[in-house]
């Protein structure tokens, strides 16, 4: 079992305990997390949905996030992580949600975001989380990359944990600069 399957194994477990489910709201990584939740048999009793919203345009309109963010911050940044897990937690009713947005290459980076800068946000409803990351490597290892820490931090939030080198928010607004 690869490591991707082993952590969606153990999210599963956890939210099965819990009698809990979990959302996704992707741009970078392409529905990938999603894609490894559903590998585990019987996903369906704990994953909820999960939105791959590529462009600006979807994830202002799947999940709501505002437009206004895309040209002050850009989409590859906290607030919109930060609105795209909120946005994917109260659309889907699923307590968790995870979100992702990042420059997985080759090209599309910038001195500010290079390649391999990645956002990621987790909700619970009560609680919110943001990290970045620089990814080395690849369009291929980025994303897997992504996809690793998207379900490790979603492990540690339903422990009721923090996720590894996050920040907390409070509120319930997208998290501001």
């Amino acid at each position: 079992m690869d490591e991707i399957t082993r952590l969606a194994a153990e999210l599963g477990e956890s939210l099965r305990t819990q009698g809990e489910q979990a959302s996704t709201a992707e741009s970078c990584t392409g529905g990938g997390i999603a894609e490894a939740i559903t590998r585990i048999p019987g996903s369906s009793a704990w994953f909820e949905a999960g939105y791959v919203t590529y462009s600006n345009r979807q994830k202002a309109l799947q999940l709501g996030v505002p437009v206004e963010l895309f040209e002050r911050v850009g989409a590859v940044s906290r607030e919109v992580v930060a609105a795209m897990a909120q946005g994917a937690r109260a659309r889907s009713g699923a307590r968790y949600a995870v979100a992702v947005s990042g420059v997985a290459g080759p090209g599309g980076g910038s001195p500010e975001k290079p390649v391999g800068t990645v956002w990621l946000a987790w909700a619970d409803g009560e609680r919110l989380f943001t990290a970045c990351r620089l990814f080395p490597g690849d369009r291929d290892g980025v994303r897997r990359r992504t996809v690793q820490d998207a379900l490790t931090g979603l492990i540690r939030l339903v422990a009721g944990e923090a996720p590894e080198g996050s920040a907390r928010h409070h509120g319930n607004g997208p998290a501001q600069g």
